[in-house]
């Protein structure tokens, strides 16, 4: 029931206003991954807040991801988990490499889980050479000696750009450990009760930096032709695979393209995929750049510009395919899924600027959404203030 000042009446339930389009919306409609069943094909994106105590989720995590759980969004991922100490980007990264880790996410997640709607991932990586950096508003770049850094790994002793530190080489000890961590964070993950699990394999972290010939100079087993270069990739996907449940999907945020001469390119994207797809992957969340600093001023800044990226990607490698990047307007997301050029659509910044922006798409294209009762009374039906945002 909803609490009225004395004197005032409870407004009558009202006709759907002019603005609700009668249409059945693309955006709105189910997906079905594994046996994880979704509202809608809108997804917060997982979004680093560099907030977190040793790798330890707080009090920032409950607020911000509580928000975001009644967003609308039929999926809310967690930012990038990293699944060692020295393998997260910065000192404020979240980690799930320890007990005290695991512990402080189970708490935020039965909090979403008690107060949202969403369902719940979680992006599990490491940062490979571009580890031990500024939180963004510090600066952004290799933590000088002044700023307790640590010594980095990557598939080649390349540093990220020009003032980064100088990665080590990884040997197959190395690998062995860090196929390992994936694998144990991955159960915690499963412990936890997160609905989907995604490995971050792009932006040029360590995952991506194998795949990538720009990071990846090496001339064994682990290098030179896409094959090679995709092997300890693969190798994490598979033991990952192995101890996530298969009804429990699995993906992976993704490079399309590198946008460098001699990098990763779509066609090299579309083999990666289908080798994840065999590997037990049931989605792949395309992505582009961020593999080199001299790269960074390439990528296209036009509004859904990983879209034909994506689209070439579902289509060749068949399979299920979520895009981001510069995805801003309800109509937008709608026309990419309407036209079929991605399964799912994933907003980071979108959802910063506007926590119910798929409160306001649903007005927009006549779709459904759930609202806490305690909103209710914000909803188009009890309140005529409501506008829709374009």
């Amino acid at each position: 029931m909803i609490c009225l000042l004395p004197g005032i009446a409870l407004l009558p339930k009202l006709a759907p206003p002019p603005y609700v389009i009668a249409m059945t919306s693309a955006l709105f409609s189910p997906l079905r991954l594994a046996d994880l069943n979704l509202a809608n094909r809108i997804v917060v994106s997982p979004m680093c807040q560099y907030s977190a105590d040793d790798g330890v989720a707080n009090d920032w995590h409950m607020t911000h991801l509580g928000m975001l759980a009644n967003s609308g969004a039929g999926l809310l991922v967690v930012e990038s988990t990293h699944v060692e100490r020295h393998g997260r980007i910065t000192h404020g990264c979240l980690g799930l490499y320890s007990d005290a880790c695991e512990a402080a996410l189970e708490r935020v997640v039965a909090h979403c889980r008690r107060i949202g709607s969403a369902r719940l991932a979680i992006q599990l990586s490491h940062a490979g050479r571009k580890a031990s950096a500024q939180r963004p508003w510090e600066g952004g770049k290799a933590l000088p000696e002044t700023e307790d850094p640590w010594p980095t790994i990557a598939p080649s002793a390349i540093p990220f750009g020009p003032g980064w530190h100088m990665p080590r080489a990884m040997t197959e000890d190395d690998m062995a450990r860090v196929r390992a961590s994936f694998s144990e964070a991955a159960k915690r993950a499963v412990r936890i009760g997160f609905d989907a699990v995604e490995l971050h394999l792009a932006h040029g972290y360590l995952l991506h930096g194998f795949v990538s010939p720009i990071s990846n100079t090496r001339n064994d087993a682990w290098g030179g032709s896409l094959e090679g270069r995709m092997r300890f990739p693969l190798g994490v996907a598979r033991a990952v695979r192995a101890v996530v449940p298969r009804g429990i999907p699995l993906g992976a945020r993704f490079t399309g393209s590198d946008w460098l001469d001699g990098g990763l390119t779509v066609a090299d994207a579309v083999m990666f995929a289908k080798s994840l797809k065999e590997a037990g992957l049931d989605y792949i969340d395309v992505s582009s750049g961020g593999v080199s600093t001299q790269g960074q001023a390439s990528v296209p800044k036009n509004p859904g510009y990983n879209v034909p990226l994506a689209d070439q990607i579902r289509r060749e490698a068949a399979i299920r395919t979520r895009v981001v990047g510069l995805i801003v307007s309800p109509e937008q997301a709608e026309a990419i899924i309407a036209d079929g050029r991605a399964d799912m659509v994933a907003l980071a910044r979108a959802f910063l600027d506007d926590p119910h922006w798929a409160w306001h798409a649903a007005q927009v294209l006549g779709g459904e959404v759930t609202h806490p009762p305690q909103y209710q009374r914000a909803a188009p039906a009890l309140w005529p203030g409501a506008i829709p945002r374009a």
